[in-house]
């Protein structure tokens, strides 16, 4: 039996807000790793009391990207070149496996959608717009696993790409590394087409490795300066 009812929609609480409004700003660089805050900052910027706060960056601090600081504050983490090393060692075992298995089973629907994530990343190049850009791209690498259904893989991906965001920013900042990364998911993709996994696994792992070669060379350059 059917009973006629309406579900209940959960509202966010207002921890749940400010994880979202932290984390997004954190991904987005508009906090820097070379700030040190607190969350009585936080807490006066989001107009909001300090418990919500305090628990949203407990979260935040046990998936790696806040590092609290003893007797001053917080600080966005900061990734360290060996941490970036094995960060794209398994990005590039991960994601390589994961598109082989979905070049065999991908449908023409979801070659489109990924067409469709690649035509708003070109619009956010279009428009300057390196976060944008960024988040468009963690779209693109994360649909693939659900594609594929590897629902496991793509929470641990999911993890890594957060942590390849602190970072991302870096490697589109190289010049023409939009539009370079654009090039190089749409060769992925025309890949997939042709139902050659060998192919499409050979460009995945060329484009991780030309991604992680950008940020080290973006890295160099600000050291240098």
């Amino acid at each position: 039996m059917k009973l006629n009812l309406n579900p209940i929609v959960k509202e966010e609480t207002t921890k749940e807000r400010a994880y979202k409004e932290i984390k997004s700003a954190i991904l987005k660089g508009y906090i820097s790793s070379d700030e040190v805050f607190t969350e009585v900052q936080l807490a006066e910027s989001l107009n909001t009391s300090r418990t919500p706060i305090r628990e949203a960056v407990q979260d935040l601090i046990k998936e790696g990207l806040l590092i609290a600081i003893p007797r001053k504050g917080l600080t966005v983490r900061k990734i360290t070149e060996g941490e970036l090393e094995q960060i794209f060692m398994l990005r590039i075992s991960i994601e390589s496996e994961v598109i082989k298995k979905l070049t065999g089973m991908i449908n023409e629907k979801q070659l489109t959608e990924l067409k469709q994530i690649c035509k708003q990343q070109e619009a956010a190049m279009n428009d300057g717009d390196e976060a944008e850009f960024i988040k468009h791209d963690q779209q693109f690498h994360l649909t693939l696993p659900r594609f594929a259904n590897y629902e496991l893989v793509e929470q641990v991906l999911l993890n890594l790409h957060d942590l390849s965001t602190l970072i991302g920013l870096q490697a589109v900042k190289r010049k023409n590394r939009m539009a370079e990364v654009l090039r190089e998911h749409l060769a992925i993709i025309e890949a997939m087409g042709t139902r050659d996994p060998s192919l499409a696994a050979n460009r995945m792992i060329e484009h991780l490795r030309l991604t992680n070669q950008s940020i080290k060379l973006q890295k160099k350059g600000e050291s240098s300066s």
